[in-house]
């Protein structure tokens, strides 16, 4: 971890997680072939609708982090899309913190939720 995410202790303050769970859905996306920049040409947007954070254990500076996202595996998101997040120290299982977020299928123009498109549906079939 960088030192600037760090508060005076060297623990990692707390809203960084929900930057870093940003940045491990934008990779998972993207290795799945969903590039979030294509969406959003095509006017959707995926506003973060929910979002908690569990922390077990705190992450300190200088510490390298692996943050797993799951996705959904019960099916093929509809109009919300659920991803789950467990981070941990490179090398170590210990899970040191734990987050659920939830999106929105929107429509750019409109701001209403929409279904999600049939190819982004597809990549979850």
């Amino acid at each position: 971890m960088r030192y600037r995410e760090c508060d005076p202790m060297g623990v990692v303050y707390h809203t960084h997680f929900l930057d870093y769970f940003e940045a491990a859905r934008t990779e998972a996306f993207r290795a799945m072939g969903l590039v979030y920049r294509e969406l959003e040409t095509r006017g959707v947007m995926m506003p973060v609708v929910e979002a908690n954070v569990r922390y077990r254990r705190p992450a300190r500076y200088d510490d390298r982090l692996l943050i797993e996202t799951r996705l959904p595996g019960d099916g093929t998101p509809q109009v919300r899309l659920p991803t789950r997040y467990r981070v941990r120290r490179t090398g170590d299982e210990q899970t040191l913190v734990e987050g659920d977020v939830t999106l929105c299928f929107m429509d750019a123009e409109r701001r209403r939720p929409v279904r999600a498109p049939d190819d982004v549906r597809a990549i979850f079939d």
